[in-house]
């Protein structure tokens, strides 16, 4: 589904409606066909998500989102996509805003011709970028509306984190949380060049101060982090309506105690009942087994141990100009 398909749509008043209900079949039908591929590994996961309005918010801006293909072709070359989002705006144009870039990031993701996940990602990115930023400069009532995105994709033994904004990813592993991204806000920058320490940061006037966000600006610059895959780990991706509130011990704890709903339900009850700041959305994602099918693929690359490092992350933006 185009942009120009959704603004085609119009509320009663007149007024372009971007947020129209889409079909999941007809969203698919016109993604790349893929060619005859067997994966060598596939992940077998449990997965649960759960998003909560808060105690203060009127409306919910966080949205998240998740697609796992059951075809050998595509888990092969794309393998399975979670995200969430956390959109500003005020007044609709964050929910707007989060919607959009899930709805963009996923079927770009897909529809991609390149075959390396770390490029066809970071190509989504942009799109979204490109989509949101392109609907709040058409209409008026919707200028500085943005989003948070932070993007999973789980691809045979390896993971693909796409981070813009302050949203997380975290990691638990032989019993150790380790927050993946990095935050990209004003605080956390301050923390990390020295300037603020994590207890100023947390008292800090400026601590909702984002300084990247999706559709914020014609440009965007995600950073991108690879990981391997193994048995036992489980992903937790959140808005800040969760961290705000929960310490990532406490995540730890809840989130490899309990199987994946029920561990979102009492990560986001917890948050709620600790203040409910903000709109609070999380998702859970277990790797149960990495089973190997009949017929494996042909050997690929051996996955990443560690993030990617600051210099692997600009060749990848150079490849857009970036």
């Amino acid at each position: 589904m185009t942009l120009d398909n959704d603004l085609s749509e119009q509320q009663a008043g007149g007024e372009p409606e971007i947020t129209a209900k889409f079909s999941r079949d007809e969203l698919v039908m016109g993604w790349r066909p893929r060619g005859p591929a067997t994966p060598r590994v596939i992940p077998v996961v449990r997965m649960a998500a759960r998003t909560d309005l808060g105690r203060v918010r009127e409306n919910n801006e966080d949205k998240f989102d998740w697609y796992e293909p059951e075809d050998p072709s595509i888990l092969a070359v794309r393998g399975s996509f979670y995200a969430v989002a956390d959109g500003m705006g005020g007044h609709a144009a964050g929910q707007i805003a989060s919607e959009l870039a899930l709805k963009s990031v996923l079927a770009t993701y897909y529809d991609s011709p390149n075959d390396d996940i770390a490029t066809s990602l970071l190509e989504a990115v942009h799109a979204a970028n490109e989509t949101v930023y392109g609907v709040q400069v058409m209409i008026p009532e919707r200028q500085g509306m943005g989003t948070t995105l932070t993007a999973a994709v789980l691809a045979e033994d390896r993971v693909f984190v796409a981070q813009v904004g302050d949203s997380r990813a975290y990691l638990i592993r032989d019993g150790e949380i380790r927050q993946v991204t990095f935050d990209h806000s004003w605080v956390a920058e301050q923390v990390r060049l020295g300037a603020l320490t994590e207890e100023e940061a947390e008292s800090s006037p400026y601590r909702n101060v984002i300084t990247r966000a999706i559709g914020t600006q014609p440009t965007v610059d995600p950073d991108l982090f690879v990981e391997s895959a193994r048995p036992g780990d489980v992903w937790v991706l959140c808005s800040d309506g969760l961290t705000g509130h929960v310490e990532p011990g406490e995540i730890r704890h809840i989130a490899s105690g309990q199987c994946p709903a029920e561990a979102a339900r009492q990560l986001v009850e917890l948050a709620c009942a600790r203040g409910g700041r903000d709109n609070i959305t999380v998702l859970v994602l277990s790797i149960r087994d990495l089973a190997v099918p009949e017929h494996p693929g042909e050997q690929r690359e051996e996955a990443a141990t560690e993030p990617v490092p600051e210099q692997s992350r600009r060749g990848i933006k150079r490849l857009f100009g970036r």
